[in-house]
């Protein structure tokens, strides 16, 4: 299985690449974290929002693996405790297919792309900076991977 964080939007600076290369070198073989960058629609700074948005979504879903379980990242979604996370990825990982994690632009993601999603998840409800979202994840899923494995990481 495979845990993929498709994220719009590509040359980060150097401390976003370093703390999400920094969680993702730490998951084991059988449960890797694969980040796949796919490049902002120039409309939206052009001033048409939805069309970039639509954009970034068909690129988004040329990158999604054939029943893969899409998880939309977004504010309006369901807040998981750390718990609930790790007892999420525990089912992911007894079914089987292929995650992708769904991170938007600036402008976020596209309402119909969000609205297909099986599952909506929330950070947080503030509005996070994109690139800095790509850490958090990364973070959130080794920690939730240590919780199950039982390392002593996370620490209730």
């Amino acid at each position: 299985m495979r845990l993929l964080l498709l994220a719009i939007g590509h040359k980060m600076p150097a401390w976003v690449d370093a703390g999400y290369r920094e969680y993702a070198r730490r998951f084991p073989q059988h449960l890797k974290l694969e980040l796949v960058e796919r490049p902002a629609s120039p409309w939206a700074s052009r001033g048409d929002v939805a069309r970039g948005q639509r954009e970034e979504a068909d690129s988004l879903r040329a990158a999604i693996p054939r029943d893969a379980r899409v998880i939309a990242l977004d504010e309006r979604g369901s807040a998981w405790t750390t718990r609930q996370l790790a007892d999420r990825l525990d089912q992911w990982q007894l079914d089987g297919r292929d995650i992708a994690l769904l991170v938007g632009g600036p402008d976020g993601l596209d309402p119909e792309l969000r609205a297909s999603a099986e599952q909506r998840w929330s950070l947080s409800p503030l509005t996070l900076p994109h690139p800095l979202v790509r850490i958090v994840v990364a973070e959130q899923l080794y920690r939730a991977h240590t919780l199950l494995s039982g390392h002593p990481y996370h620490r209730d």
